[in-house]
Parts: C-alpha cells; structure tokens; sequence
C-alpha cells in the first residue's frame, strides 16, 4: 500500500515504516559520534518505555554509544496487511534490525508494563539474556493503568488544581490561537493521575527486579520528568501531572534507599527538555510554548532533540566519572538550556504579542509540525512516499 498521514486531532493514525527506520538509523548515527567512554559504560540496560520519545533514544544511545545489550518494553499495536503498526512498533523493529546488525544483541517485550504478567515475561527474557542491569530507564507514558493489586482502572487528566485556568493555546489542526479554559480537578482526578504517572509503578519494576536479583551491583536507576516553565505551570507542574511528577521524583529517594542495601546502586529522576512527543501534543499551551521555544533555542544555537538530550545525559551527567551533578532537590537536569533565563525572558516577550495572524512569523510552528509528523514516519527527505510498501514486512 502507498501509506499517507492521517491526522486526527493530535493523533496521526497511520506510521511509514520507511520514515521510522530513517529516523531511527539518524538518532544511531549521532550516538556513534557520542560514544561512552569504555571503563564507564553500561553492559545491559533495561528500558521500560522504549519505543518512542525519550525512551526510545535512551535505548538507542545504551546500544549505539555505549555498546550495551537492551531489553526494551512497550506497548505497540502490530500491522495487519491492510492497516499500519504504531510508529513505536515500527521504531522498535528499526532498532533491532541495527542492532544485530552491530552483533548487538536486543531483547523485545509487547506488552502493559504495568501488568503482573508483562513483569514476569521481561523477568524471565532477562534471565534468558544473563540477568543483571546495569542501567534500568523508567520512561513509560500511558493515559491509563490498571492497578495489579485490585485490578482498578485509573484515567490520568490534564487540570489545573484549586481554580480555573485560562490562556492562550494553539489549535495545530486549523493553526488558530485561541483561549482554553479548564476546570479544576477533583480529588478522584488527582489521585488517578498520581497511580498512572506517579512512582507507585516505578518503586513495583524495582522492588521486583531486586527481588529477582537483576540489578548489577551500582547499577543506576532513571526515571524521566519534566517541570516547564512559568506559561505552563498553572496547567502542568502545578496541576494534576505536575502532582503525579512530584510523587514520581520523591520516590527516587526511596528507590535509591532500595538499592543502595542491595546491590549498592542508586536511583535518579532526570528533568528533560520540552520536545514534540504525541503526549505533549495532547496538552493545552505546550504546542504553542515549544513552537516559540524551538525558535528561540534554535536562534541561540542551544536546540536539542530526544536524542541529543540523552547523549548529553549519558557523556555528560551518567558516565561523565565523579558524581552526577544534581540540583538541591536531587534531580539532574537536562532542561538547563530551557530554563536559561535569556531563553526564558525571549519566550515571555513574544507570548502575549503570538496571535494566529502572526503564528508562523513569531514561532517555529512549522517545524512543530515536521517534528509531529516525523514522529510517525513522514516527510523524512531520504524517503519517497509514493512507493508501496508492504505494513507486515517493511524492512
């Protein structure tokens, strides 16, 4: 089949398998050209969330920096002959069709990493590989999760906490800034989005992994945030997934205490950059916020990708030798470029002035939307999109 973008809303419902492989192969090119240095690397890393975004880069670093033998776990809808994979499917048959290509061997789990029988399932494929991380990446981003203990099901929500939020927002659909207004959550509200993103899951995988004696000893433990900036704190570090990070970086202190008894290693949260995933496209303000942020960064020379955010992460901060510089509230942080001041203060003078008629002369809103349609496999330059392809083996 000729596969084509099919946008709805801010979900693209169909991936090129083509582009995702193009866009894999380009983020294994730059960890090559950023390798760990030999005596620091890992040797095997666990990355839970591995099939886009961060998690995906972190998997593609480990391997193609560093070397290491992956076992990377997702969630991802297969292709049937007459409709596409998940982009995720696709990037995590890229990846591993690179890394045997490298001799590099990578282990593949599709399943709901919440589960009881998904964490047995990467249990026992990790024995099957050796045993022993050295590296666990806690990257999962899911609107929901079932709670193995009672089987309850809880949603996660976008909302401000105590009082109404309004500000300008950016329809990418019709390219339209307008005003959003969102109600205040409930306390129901609240506490299911804390289980869904909070570290309750995060503290289950490590409890279990050291029951199963899987952690190297100082192997490194890391969970992904992010905190944004003043625009959007109302709506994000100060509403119902701010709260639920919060929780998800207090439990690095207990996780850490975990493994320091037991095999003496240590659990971080790093606080990420502002990039275009599908889960921050989803979120009222952050499309309009990063199209002005990318113009800014790139006007400064300081713009990263997921990729180069995680090399810089692993050579700079992970295996830089000595301690990992961390904040006053233990959390290393990747999104110093970001929160730059100068940057900052850029972003603030042009917020108010941003209107639809001068969206694409303020903002980089173009490239937001290259970005979102690369992260489904479109409009790579080195693929052409009129040929046919076949969804069940693209490679």
């Amino acid at each position: 089949m000729i596969i084509k973008p099919r946008i709805k809303g801010f979900v693209c419902i169909t991936a090129h398998p083509s582009g995702c492989m193009q866009n894999v192969m380009d983020q294994a090119e730059f960890a090559r050209k950023n390798t760990v240095s030999e005596d620091r690397k890992p040797k095997r890393v666990l990355i839970l969330g591995s099939s886009t975004g961060y998690g995906l880069s972190s998997r593609i670093a480990a391997t193609f920096s560093a070397g290491a033998e992956t076992l990377g776990v997702y969630f991802e809808r297969p292709p049937t002959s007459e409709k596409t994979a998940s982009p995720g499917f696709y990037n995590s048959q890229a990846f591993v069709k690179l890394a045997q290509g490298q001799g590099i061997r990578s282990i593949d789990v599709n399943g709901d990493a919440f589960s009881n029988e998904c964490k047995a399932e990467v249990v026992a494929r990790a024995k099957e590989m050796g045993g022993e991380f050295d590296l666990v990446v806690y990257s999962l981003a899911s609107p929901r999760r079932t709670d193995p203990v009672d089987g309850f099901s809880h949603r996660a929500c976008l909302k401000p906490i105590g009082s109404v939020y309004k500000n300008k927002t950016l329809n990418t659909d019709r390219c339209e800034v307008r005003e959003v207004v969102i109600e205040p959550a409930n306390e129901a509200e609240i506490l299911s989005t804390e289980k869904v993103m909070g570290g309750e899951d995060w503290l289950l995988w490590t409890d279990l992994l050291i029951k199963e004696n899987l952690l190297a000893p100082n192997c490194l433990n890391l969970a992904y945030s992010y905190i944004g900036p003043e625009v959007t704190r109302p709506i994000y570090r100060n509403g119902t997934i701010g709260q639920a990070k919060e929780h998800l970086e207090s439990s690095a202190e207990r996780i850490s205490h975990m493994m320091s008894e037991s095999c003496g290693g240590r659990a971080y949260v790093s606080v990420n950059k502002a990039v275009v995933t599908q889960a921050s496209s989803a979120i009222p303000v952050v499309p309009l916020y990063v199209s002005i942020l990318f113009k800014v960064m790139r006007e400064m020379g300081t713009h990263e990708g997921c990729i180069e955010q995680i090399s810089r992460l692993f050579t700079e901060r992970l295996y830089a030798g000595g301690d990992v510089p961390l904040d006053v509230h233990n959390r290393i942080r990747l999104d110093d470029w970001e929160m730059d001041p100068e940057v900052q203060a850029k972003i603030m003078e042009v917020w108010p002035k941003v209107n639809t008629e001068n969206l694409t002369e303020l903002t980089n809103f173009s490239e937001y939307q290259s970005e979102f349609l690369s992260l489904f496999g479109f409009g790579h330059p080195g693929v052409d999109y009129g040929l046919e392809v076949d969804p069940l083996n693209p490679f």
